[in-house]
Formats: structure tokens, C-alpha cells, sequence
């Protein structure tokens, strides 16, 4: 992997972020776009429009092009400007332009802060969104909220769970692990019988090391108002979980095989990696990019630090919300509301091979029944919709998360690579945190 690119990255998110909120106290102090109300979206519906959607979901197109048969006088202009940081910086730019964005964008939650406190998405609790609280999963509907706003209904979950490679753990008599000590011990057992096995790749992730804190009852990051950010990487959670990791960096007992790569998917394929801890779309990862091991990997709940109930955390999962800018700022909340509120929608989601956020979905008979030829015919969805009802509470991410994500590898990451203590890289990563943070305007304390 080079370096310039990420570089590249770094700089425009931190430039974005700075001219972003040295202007965020101005304009219009308004929130909410037109005369938010529930009637405000029915009217706009009937009045019609153009709308434009940017969005990386498979289903996103389908989805636009069902809403247009259901409103045939809206217009729904369906752009994909790339995923990850290239989606981002994208929308950091129209957003710094003041034009060129789009009515409605997909936000993943862990981004969702960063645009939130910017004041640069409509605050949708006037359209009755409050309302829907029922009809969502708790962790999933506490994703949406910044502060006392909503910005978005959820439209996917990841709920943690633990995929494992049934084959190889026949095969070198290892049980399922209950508690993390028994992963850490299943962990040794594989890796002295056959070195060129290991339990799992880590080649240090940020979006998997904080769902793992969060897991473990670490709360790292808590922002208060638009502006008071703590930043504490060495709670008594954090260091649960690195009590635990530590172990398996230091001890050698996992690959460094960077994920999504070609050699990572072998790896998966060949038995090499034994485990991935994953958020509940890994199923559909696996089926399509690890086709030749049908058959062979199986679900269970997350291991647990005392073997008592299971707690899971959230990986992954993504809203819909409106830009300020919008020209059309009711029929755009309408849209978003039918995106992840309306069966209609929800099923072109599901059939995508989309994770559900509402609790309907997760509930119904037919998705908790699905049995999988791939995973031998387990009924994974009883395990993953169960998980979605163990994530923890309270869990919140920077304001400036992107960025944060973007130098975990020069900081934290390098624990990885040297196989080295993780909370001596977490501390790094915490130092130039809220040195960064103090940088752009917020009040960083370490806690």
C-alpha cells in the first residue's frame, strides 16, 4: 500500500473540515429546511420535483427507480460519485462550494457527527421522524441522532457476530469460543498445530478496533454541544479489549493480511484464517468472494469478556440525509422517509442482500428462517437478528472521525506491524487526535 494517496485523503478531509466549521455558526439558524411538518412531505410529494440521490448501496438505483413508478411526477436522479473517502470528499467539497451537492446523500454512522455539528444537514424531527422510533432497532435509531437532531432513519445494521470456518475447527478440535479468553486459547491450540494457520487477520482496522472497544464497554469519544470533544482511548474498556488483542498482536496469532484483498479472500477461502469477527452483512461478503468454501463457515454470537449474556456492537451500517443546500427540501425528507420507512423500498434493500434496520424485518418468520446452503444449511439469521437486540448503548463517534480513521495507520496501526503494545499505539493515535482536534476549532481534553 503507498502512502501519497492516503495523504491526499488526509489533507482535503482537514482543509474541508476547517473551512467548515470557521463557517458553521453562520447563515441561517434554522435547521430543518421549508415549513417542516409530516403534511410538508405529503404536499411535496403531490407537487412533485427533481431530486438528486448520491449513494453507493447495490440497491440504491432500484430503489429510486421504484419510488418514481410509486410517484411518478418526482424525479429521482441516481449518482454514484464513488464509495468511501472519494464520497466523501466529494460531498465535503459541494458542501464547501455551497452548490454542485446533492438533496439527499447516504452518510455511514460513524460519519454521520462530522456533517451533523457542521450544520450542514437538515434537522428532520420537524417531519414527524421522531415518530418512527419504534420501528427501528435501538442502536441503529441512536446512530441517527447527533445531539438532540435526527438526521436520517437507518437504513442497515451490523451487528457483530463470530463467522468461523466449522472445517478447520473439525479438523484441529478446537469448540467454539464462548469468551474471549477461549478465542485467545483456540487461538494458540491452531496456530502450534499448523503455523501457517491463524484465528483471524488483523492488520489493524479502525473501524474494527473501535466496534471491539465499543464491545468491550469502552466509550473513547463524547462530544458535548458542537464543540467539547473527549478524547479517552484508555478507559477501562478500551483496555479490556487490548488486554485481550494484545495477546494475539504480540503473540503472533494473527495474520497481517490486509482485508478486501485478493490474498485476504484465499485466505478465507483455504482455511488459512480461521474466524472473522464481523458486522451481520459478512454473510453476503463471504457467499459471493469466498465461493469455494461453501459450505464450510458457520455463526455465533460474539465471544464475551465473562461468559454471562452476550453484548454485541454495531460494524458498519449507513441513513440517508438531506443536504441544506437543497433547492427541495421537503420532497427530498420524503424521499428518505419512503427510502427507509416504506415496505416497498425495504424489500428492493432485502433482496440486495441488505442487513435490515427495522425491527419488523428482523422479527418476521421469513428472514429469521433463511437457511443458507453456504453456511450448510444454518438459519444464520437467528443468530444475527439476535445480536441486533445485544448491541450496547451509548456509543459515539468523533466529530472528525473520518479523519481520525485516516491516521490510525501511521499511529495505532503500527502496533500491528511491529507487533508491538496496542495501548502504546492507541495513546499515539489519542495525542494526535486532540492535537488535531484542538487544531480545527474544537476543545479537545484527554480523559
Amino acid at each position: 500500500m503507498t502512502r501519497t494517496p492516503r495523504r491526499k485523503v488526509i489533507w482535503a478531509l482537514a482543509t474541508s473540515l476547517a473551512v467548515l466549521l470557521a463557517g458553521c455558526s453562520s447563515g441561517d439558524d434554522s435547521s430543518s429546511g421549508g415549513n417542516a411538518s409530516p403534511e410538508a412531505l405529503d404536499a411535496a410529494l403531490d407537487k412533485g420535483g427533481t431530486i438528486t440521490y448520491w449513494s453507493w448501496t447495490p440497491s440504491g438505483k432500484e430503489q429510486s427507480a421504484a419510488f418514481e413508478k410509486e410517484y411518478p411526477n418526482v424525479n429521482v436522479e441516481f449518482v454514484n460519485v464513488g464509495t468511501g473517502e472519494d464520497h466523501y470528499t466529494a460531498l465535503q467539497n459541494a458542501i464547501k462550494a455551497g452548490r454542485g451537492g446533492p438533496d439527499v446523500t447516504q452518510i455511514e454512522y460513524r460519519a454521520l457527527p462530522q456533517f451533523a455539528l457542521q450544520e450542514s444537514l437538515v434537522d428532520l424531527t420537524g417531519y414527524g421522524f421522531e415518530n418512527l422510533e419504534d420501528d427501528y432497532t435501538a442502536s441503529t435509531w441512536e446512530s441517527v441522532h447527533v445531539g438532540d437532531g435526527i438526521y436520517g432513519l437507518p437504513q442497515d445494521s451490523g451487528p457483530m457476530a463470530l463467522f468461523y470456518n466449522k472445517e478447520v475447527f473439525t479438523q484441529y478440535g478446537i469448540a467454539v469460543p464462548k469468551t474471549w479468553d477461549d478465542y485467545v486459547a483456540a487461538a494458540q491450540k491452531l496456530h502450534a498445530a499448523d503455523p501457517t494457520k491463524y484465528i483471524a487477520s488483523d492488520a489493524g482496522d479502525p473501524g474494527f478496533t473501535t466496534s471491539l472497544i465499543w464491545q468491550a464497554g469502552g466509550r473513547p469519544f463524547k462530544t458535548e454541544g458542537d464543540r467539547d470533544v473527549t478524547v479517552n482511548l484508555q478507559d477501562e474498556g478500551t483496555k479490556k479489549w487490548t488486554a485481550v488483542w494484545n495477546k494475539l498482536v504480540e503473540g503472533k496469532l494473527v495474520t497481517n493480511i490486509t482485508g478486501w484483498t485478493d490474498e485476504w479472500y484465499r485466505a478465507l477461502g483455504d482455511g488459512t484464517i480461521a474466524t472473522v469477527t464481523a458486522g451481520a452483512w459478512m454473510p453476503g461478503i463471504l457467499m459471493e468472494s469466498v465461493q469455494a468454501a461453501s459450505g464450510k463457515w458457520a455463526v455465533a454470537p460474539l465471544p464475551t469478556y465473562d461468559g454471562g449474556e452476550p453484548v454485541t456492537a454495531e460494524h458498519g451500517g449507513s441513513t440517508q440525509s438531506v443536504l441544506k443546500q437543497s433547492d427541495n427540501p421537503d420532497l427530498a425528507a420524503a424521499f428518505v422517509r419512503w427510502l427507509n420507512n416504506d415496505q416497498a423500498s425495504l424489500d428492493v434493500f432485502l433482496e440486495s442482500g441488505g442487513f435490515p434496520a427495522t425491527t419488523a424485518d428482523l422479527e418476521s418468520s421469513e428472514f429469521r428462517d433463511f437457511s443458507s446452503p453456504y453456511f450448510g444449511g444454518q438459519k444464520i439469521n437467528e443468530v444475527l437478528t439476535t445480536a441486533a437486540t445485544q448491541v450496547s448503548s451509548g456509543w459515539e463517534y468523533l466529530p472528525y472521525q473520518l479523519y481520525a480513521e485516516t491516521i490510525f495507520y501511521d499511529t495505532a496501526g503500527q502496533a500491528y506491524v511491529n507487533n508491538t503494545d496496542l495501548d502504546a499505539g492507541l495513546r499515539a493515535w489519542q495525542d494526535t487526535l486532540v492535537e488535531y482536534g484542538n487544531q480545527q476549532g474544537f476543545s479537545v481534553n484527554q480523559g
